[in-house]
């Protein structure tokens, strides 16, 4: 028995714990029981139960436990997406977990330096003439009598300081990028292709696939151009629709050290000078964006192309949108495609859940009667419909859910179905479809793969751009891929796509809008969900998410 399990801690917990904490994780638990809410997936409750157990007089008012609870509330805010919370929230919720001092709770988070603090301005009134007192803040002078405080959010570091890289990278390249000019004889090209070339960042918004004009452009215009044109995509997957294109991962470089995955591509070993170009960039979260922008030299162009009104990034931010609000660059809009699919996207957009008329099979409604019945029929189109009726290998189909509530049971229920076996390795055979959950060098989260070879000790994954053996003690950074959140999709299209709605989890606007606009070829949609989502489509508005990159550019 180890001594994380001998101390009270689940033999589960006490795995992720010696994981995440690392080699030291006893002694440093013995020294700080609440160091335990740093663990995924623990709870406050977990925490002071355990606190109890290694401390028998264990104190609520313990700074040690209020420094961790701000911790955690933070890191529970970045698992919704946010990268920073009003202070004044953190304060009320620290109240609500009985600390009674909750600001010298946050003091001793800042102490150790985990945690950081930003004062954002307020925003004034439209219309508002401060300098003359207008907006009733004014006196009889015209000197202002009182101006509103500047607010006061808390951050975990590592999103704070990846936010402030994100705002002076843009500014920077801005500032600095030369204009770049076209050879004699250049081919005419649009209004994006011309902001690329003449700004240091410029945004292309617009549906997924709205970039091809773009990149098609910019490729007719590389012969005449002085620097490169380089295509990037956030995996593989999605980097293989254009011909040259490479992963973020692989333009950056990254590597696996002591302190995690970090890039070799960055401020002191920049990229070469030329045209970057993004696609699929609203899955940009910001610790990437931030790694992507350092790593642009003063003299680089960086586009980036994407769809602000989906679903924004997996992991903390929402950077393509941020910069669209922020009006911090020129941004281009960029005209749909055509075709059956894109009726149905831009219906969704505009609040309509539309029937439409696809002779060709481009979309497929499937009603089901629940969740069981869905799962059933996703099945009957992954083994049979869509190869047999449209061509389509299953390989190339993607199934996706509302969320991870329910995607678990769908996997296996898909398994079963179309790749049975003992599950030699952590419940996985060759042959099954994976997902990279937490990256590896080779391969960045999100990326898609089969197993090519599976044992007891470990498998060996096929992805677009590499193939990864991955010991069966790394298999935590795998899950199970035949269907994975629509999330999790963000950034990536397939041929063909599954998306099922089963009649539970939280339905939006913009989730339903990035499932329908990943597939290229097909869609299909299995429903259960009834009314429900055609009232989830009604309701369309963007998911905001608490981020202070906006106020940086002010």
């Amino acid at each position: 028995m180890s001594e994380l399990s001998f101390l009270g801690l689940p033999g589960e917990i006490a795995v992720r714990a010696r994981a995440h904490l690392g080699e030291g994780a006893e002694a440093l638990l013995r020294g700080d029981p609440w160091e335990l809410l740093r663990v995924p997936g623990v709870r406050p409750a977990q925490a002071d139960r355990f606190a109890l157990s290694v401390l028998p007089s264990a104190d609520p008012q313990d700074l040690r436990r209020g420094r961790a609870l701000v911790e955690f509330l933070l890191a529970e805010a970045a698992r919704r997406g946010d990268t920073a919370l009003p202070g004044e929230e953190v304060v009320k919720a620290l109240r609500g977990l009985r600390i009674a001092d909750p600001v010298a709770a946050v003091q001793a988070a800042l102490d150790e330096a985990r945690v950081m603090l930003f004062h954002l301005e307020p925003e004034f009134p439209d219309g508002a003439d401060w300098a003359d007192g207008a907006g009733g803040a004014g006196g009889a002078d015209g000197d202002i009598d009182e101006l509103p405080d500047a607010q006061e959010w808390l951050a975990l570091a590592r999103y704070g300081l990846a936010e402030e890289a994100v705002s002076e990278g843009v500014q920077r390249l801005a500032a600095t990028a030369p204009p770049i000019e076209a050879g004699p004889d250049a081919p005419e090209h649009g209004e994006a292709a011309r902001q690329a070339l003449f700004h240091g960042v410029s945004v292309v918004a617009g549906p997924p696939g709205s970039e091809d004009g773009l990149i098609a452009d910019l490729r007719a215009l590389e012969p005449f151009l002085p620097v490169p044109v380089t295509v990037a995509a956030v995996t593989a997957t999605a980097a293989a629709r254009h011909e040259g294109a490479v992963s973020l991962h692989r333009l950056l470089e990254a590597r696996e050290g002591l302190g995690g995955l970090g890039y070799a591509r960055g401020e002191q070993w920049p990229l070469e000078p030329g045209v970057v170009v993004v696609t699929g960039a609203e899955a940009l979260d910001v610790e990437l964006a931030a790694a992507l922008v350092e790593a642009c030299p003063d003299d680089a162009h960086l586009v980036l192309a994407g769809d602000p009104g989906g679903l924004a990034s997996y992991r903390p931010g929402r950077v393509l949108a941020d910069l669209v609000e922020a009006q911090a660059v020129p941004v281009t809009p960029a005209p749909p495609e055509d075709g059956p699919l894109t009726e149905l996207c831009e219906g969704v957009r505009a609040g309509v859940l539309r029937r439409v008329e696809a002779p060709g099979r481009e979309v497929v409604v499937v009603p089901a009667a629940d969740g069981r019945e869905a799962a059933h029929r996703v099945g009957q189109l992954l083994a049979d419909s869509i190869p047999r009726v449209l061509g389509i290998a299953a390989r190339d189909v993607q199934v996706l859910t509302p969320g991870p509530a329910g995607t678990a049971a769908l996997n296996t229920a898909l398994k079963a179905r179309l790749n049975p076996g003992p599950g030699v390795c952590g419940g996985f055979d060759a042959g099954d479809r994976v997902v990279v959950a937490v990256p590896f060098a080779e391969a960045a989260a999100g990326e898609t793969g089969t197993v090519a070879e599976a044992s007891p000790d470990g498998l060996t994954v096929e992805f677009p751009d590499a193939v990864v053996r991955v010991p069966a003690a790394s298999l935590p950074r795998l899950r199970a891929g035949w269907a994975i959140p629509v999330q999790q999709a963000v950034g990536t299209r397939w041929p063909a796509v599954v998306a099922v709605f089963p009649g539970s989890g939280e339905l939006s606007g913009p989730l339903v809008l990035t499932a329908v606009t990943r597939a290229l070829e097909h869609l299909s949609v299995v429903t259960a969900a009834g009314p429900a989502l055609a009232e989830a489509v009604a309701d369309f508005g963007p998911l905001k998410r608490k981020t202070r990159l906006v106020s940086l550019f002010f």
